[in-house]
């Protein structure tokens, strides 16, 4: 899970008020600056940006940079937090001391159902992270388990297709922030347990349940600035939390208790999806993964992965729409390639360097995580002439070195021409452009969304011609909003 972009007013309110609390705290107790550490906004500075720092943190911490530096430290009560905004200092943080930031900072609320101990996302490097890795890596991802699961995401993407253009004959609007989620949820269901996840609990409660756990992980907690307080859980965020992750382990339950019964009849058929994988794995002669890590795993790879995907999708198709002559070249391209009206094949995704290159381009504009995953230093360790104490947490701002005018030319401008004929990748390997992370704690499901996002994307614009609704300018359109519940007319071929 990744910190929210967006946050309501209440959530605005409850953080001011946080902040409040802690400036109260600390009066009189600041320790005397040492010169090494990086420098950073006062507590006081901090307050009066509270507003802009949980509305848009990726943006406001961009500019407080520009102040401070690309090395910026945040105090609050017995948090210190090292936010990065150089592609120097990310490459030290991700590839150079990799291993002392490999660790991550627990929020209060992983606490709940003793996620942070099951949690791939939150464990510290140890036996049991290195084994659910390695499953990851080897058995999940693999490009060789992908393809053998791709049947199950083909079969979701025709059902896609064939129910947005019926709505296209019906002349219906089609919200492309609530298709693009349950367009994810749908493949990421069927990739995972082979069948429809969301009629077990809602199309619109699954997306509430989804929004508040990252908006829980985003908000923050008094509690983390001050552990002292865990004990009362004064906002209640971890009890808030504890309800909706019962909601999900209480689907999660059921659907793995029938897999292992149908394992157990003698005429099973297995449809190669990672739940048997992982069910194969656990009844094998190592046993080193149980039900209970099972159902943890799904838990943070539903959430993260299906709002995520769904945002870079959705941000993709937004900036295509508002740059009518990109929309004009994939298109181009997709139909001397595969063929207009046809929907897009995982394979032939090698064969559209341009389609390539928007998604690039996208996740350079909008990564889906904005401030990547906080690691932790294990110990201190000195980052481009500053030193970052043991035990603070670190926050790498992709946004703002995705924006950053001494990293990319014309930095502001939708242009995927800049990654044609350029060895530039997703990968973790240039520091430019990491919107999965890199080094030991890369997204582990990065290459199903990578794969996603193509197949997604070049399918959505090569079966259907999009126009904005009530026929509005793409000049018109307003990028600062929130663009997840912009409709579009769609007509199809």
């Amino acid at each position: 899970m990744c910190l929210s972009p967006d946050m309501d007013m209440d959530a605005v309110a409850s953080s001011t008020l946080v902040l409040m609390l802690a400036c109260i705290i600390m009066l009189g107790s600041r320790r005397k600056s040492n010169s090494k550490i990086p420098p950073g906004p006062s507590l006081l500075t901090i307050i009066r940006n509270s507003r802009e720092l949980y509305e848009k943190p990726q943006q406001t911490m961009a500019k407080l940079a520009k102040v401070y530096g690309p090395i910026m430290r945040f105090t609050i009560g017995q948090s210190t937090t090292i936010v990065i905004s150089s592609i120097e200092a990310t490459k030290e943080i991700l590839q150079t001391h990799d291993t002392l930031f490999s660790d991550r900072t627990n929020p209060d609320i992983t606490t709940s159902y003793n996620h942070n101990r099951y949690s791939l996302v939150f464990l510290p490097v140890s036996p049991l992270w290195q084994e659910l890795r390695k499953i990851c890596h080897g058995n999940l991802f693999s490009t060789k388990t992908l393809d053998a699961s791709v049947d199950l995401r083909r079969k979701k993407m025709k059902e896609l297709l064939t129910d947005i253009r019926q709505r296209s004959l019906n002349g219906e609007v089609v919200d492309i922030g609530r298709a693009a989620f349950m367009a994810c949820i749908n493949f990421l269901s069927y990739t995972f347990l082979s069948l429809d996840f969301v009629p077990s609990v809602g199309d619109s409660q699954y997306k509430h349940i989804v929004g508040t756990l990252l908006k829980a992980t985003g908000t923050p907690n008094l509690v983390d600035y001050f552990p002292v307080l865990r004990v009362f859980d004064p906002q209640g965020i971890r009890r808030h939390t504890t309800n909706y992750i019962d909601k999900l382990f209480n689907v999660f339950d059921p659907l793995i208790d029938e897999r292992m019964r149908k394992r157990k009849e003698k005429d099973y058929v297995t449809n190669h999806d990672m739940l048997d994988i992982l069910l194969d794995i656990s009844e094998g002669s190592s046993g080193k993964i149980h039900k209970k890590q099972i159902k943890h795993l799904f838990l943070d790879l539903f959430v993260a992965g299906t709002d995520t995907t769904a945002y870079g999708l959705e941000r993709s198709m937004t900036e295509l729409m508002h740059n009518p002559e990109v929309m004009r070249k994939v298109k181009k391209e997709l139909a001397e390639k595969i063929g207009v009206g046809k929907a897009v094949e995982e394979e032939e995704v090698g064969r559209l360097p341009y389609l390539q290159a928007v998604v690039k381009e996208s996740l350079r504009m909008h990564p889906p995580a904005p401030l990547l995953l906080p690691r932790r230093a294990k110990v201190d360790v000195e980052v481009c002439g500053y030193r970052v104490p043991k035990g603070a947490q670190v926050l790498i701002n992709e946004w703002a070195i995705g924006r950053s005018p001494d990293v990319w030319e014309n930095a502001h401008i939708f242009s995927p021409e800049r990654f044609l004929d350029s060895d530039i990748d997703v990968k973790g390997r240039h520091f430019k452009l990491t919107p999965f992370g890199s080094g030991r704690r890369i997204c582990p499901g990065s290459p199903l969304a990578v794969r996603m996002l193509h197949n997604m994307l070049g399918s959505f614009i090569n079966a259907f011609d999009w126009k904005l609704e009530a026929d509005m300018d793409p000049k018109d359109m307003d990028l600062d909003q929130s663009l997840r519940a912009i409709p579009v007319v769609i007509n199809a071929h």
